[in-house]
């Protein structure tokens, strides 16, 4: 197939002010990476000022990480294309991909909801029948993105994303800037969710959202299955 889906990563590696690392969660860029290249789809890496990505420490270690996410992470591939040299927004052509897709990653909090350039990527696919998909914090990526009318999109959308409940569960309450669901459901969204961290991803038309870092696979799953449904590139 000719289009691909561009997989957006975050370059923050600490909590603002405080010290504590962070950086892409590995799983939910490895679980959805290896289920749609499977499917016979290419991927690109891309991030808010390209090259670098940082890796969450605890991300890396068990249960979190699997055999197969360290697999893909050691990849010639995925270490040169998407942890050393990712791309960055002025190097992306949104003509060749036919869905965008948040990773998460505390890191995401501070540079994915303001970056224009990521905006304007998602825009320009989503408005030529492409898919907007997201998982776990990576749902902020979607904050300020617009429709035509110039409307949020996630107003009145069914969507799911890092809940307060798993932050707190998680430690990190105090450590993050917002709340990714509050922000969400300020923008008018329908903010569905199940028990803390157990996979979930919700479909709304061409908005595919996961939960959290459980959910990534079946971001792609929903992905896949709606293209196969409307005879799209599969």
């Amino acid at each position: 197939m000719d289009k691909k889906v561009l997989v957006v990563m975050t370059n923050t590696d600490h909590y603002g002010d405080d010290g504590e690392k962070t950086g892409l969660w590995l799983a939910e860029a490895t679980e959805f990476v290896d289920k749609v290249k499977r499917n016979g789809i290419g991927v690109d890496y891309v991030s808010p000022k390209g090259g670098q990505v940082p890796l969450d420490p605890r991300s890396m270690q068990k249960p979190y990480a699997s055999k197969k996410d360290y697999a893909i992470l050691n990849s010639l591939d995925f270490k040169n294309r998407a942890i050393k040299n990712s791309l960055k927004p002025a190097d992306i052509n949104p003509e060749e991909y036919f869905a965008i897709y948040y990773t998460g990653g505390h890191g995401v909090l501070w540079d994915f909801p303001k970056n224009r350039e990521l905006i304007e990527i998602a825009q320009n696919i989503y408005n030529k029948d492409g898919y907007i998909c997201s998982v776990c914090h990576g749902v902020v990526g979607l904050l300020n993105i617009k429709d035509r009318n110039e409307n949020y999109l996630l107003d009145g959308r069914y969507i799911t994303g890092f809940t307060d409940e798993e932050e707190t569960l998680g430690g990190k309450k105090e450590k993050v800037p917002y709340s990714a669901e509050q922000e969400a459901k300020l923008r008018g969204a329908e903010f569905l969710k199940t028990l803390p961290y157990t996979p979930n991803a919700v479909k709304c038309g061409r908005l595919i959202t996961g939960q959290n870092p459980m959910s990534g696979k079946a971001v792609a799953r929903e992905l896949i299955k709606d293209l196969k449904k409307r005879e799209l590139y599969l």
